[in-house]
């Protein structure tokens, strides 16, 4: 359909959260999810990276995120649970913020359980950077963003610097 306008940070809508998907919506979301996707590959021509992308980064404030690695995921209403206790440290980037990088803590491993196009309920355990990748995604769904979750007032770069971050 079309690439969209990524909201970026600071844009109001991207604290907030998100309504459930209804089944009688899955039709009707069929235009944002195709957006979603040109939107995620658009970005990746210029920046050369992107695995996923949540509806409210393109102002549809639904509870829906698209996933592109090998092949397209829908997830729909998506809730994670699971979460280990054991995490781990990493640069986060967002499309949202696309010259700067947050380091943060996630959960190495979790589960993530959701509705697909079909409206049947799937479930996938994650674990490391798919486990990072959905934690990042859901956390868009309820209008948080990575640099909410920066480990201290030392936890932000700029892109261009990642050669000198640990």
């Amino acid at each position: 359909m079309a690439v969209r306008e990524v909201l970026l940070l600071g844009h109001p809508k991207l604290y907030e959260v998100c309504e459930p998907v209804r089944r009688d919506e899955v039709e009707s979301l069929e235009p944002a999810i195709q957006d979603l996707h040109d939107t995620l590959f658009d970005f990746r021509s210029k920046y050369g990276v992107g695995r996923a992308i949540a509806a409210p980064q393109i102002g549809v404030m639904k509870r829906l995120v698209y996933m592109y690695i090998s092949s397209p995921t829908v997830f729909f209403n998506p809730v994670l649970d699971q979460q280990s206790e054991e995490m781990f440290t990493m640069w986060d980037d967002c499309m949202c913020f696309p010259d700067l990088v947050v380091k943060v803590r996630r959960h190495k491993r979790c589960r993530i359980t959701f509705l697909d196009r079909a409206w049947q309920e799937q479930t996938m355990l994650l674990e490391d950077d798919l486990s990072e990748l959905l934690q990042h995604e859901c956390d868009h769904l309820d209008g948080v963003l990575a640099v909410s979750r920066a480990i201290d007032a030392e936890s932000f770069a700029l892109r261009s610097q990642m050669a000198f971050l640990d």
